[in-house]
């Protein structure tokens, strides 16, 4: 599975935003798609994620109730809409493919795209 992610830009607090990651290869929908995000001199952190299916989502609690995650297996597509945007969500954002059911663990992720800059201004 090969990912790109894209959607990013420049936003004020508040704002919204929608990130896409975008797949190909023909095991798309046998993968659980996770957003990850890092921002400079911190960790990577995990946002959300969504099963094969798109029947099961779960999300980290810095952006429980604001961001929201989607898949359109037809479009080979994964989406991220954030809104009410803080500035302590400014990073560069990823999308990756596990076989995992359900796992927030960056290392059972296998496939990268390689990411998008969100800056959300104060």
């Amino acid at each position: 599975v090969q990912l790109q992610a894209s959607g990013g830009g420049l936003v004020q607090a508040g704002g919204s935003l929608r990130l896409s990651c975008a797949a190909s290869g023909a095991t798309f929908s046998e993968h659980s798609i996770g957003w990850f995000r890092q921002a400079p001199g911190k960790d990577r952190e995990f946002v959300g994620a969504v099963s094969w299916s798109g029947t099961m989502k779960f999300y980290g609690d810095s952006v429980k109730g604001r961001f929201t995650i989607s898949r359109d297996n037809s479009r080979k597509t994964v989406y991220l809409q954030m809104n009410s945007l803080k500035p302590e969500d400014t990073a560069v954002y990823y999308c990756a493919a596990t076989r995992a059911i359900r796992t927030a663990e960056s290392n059972r992720y296998n496939y990268w795209g390689q990411g998008t800059l969100v800056t959300v201004s104060s």
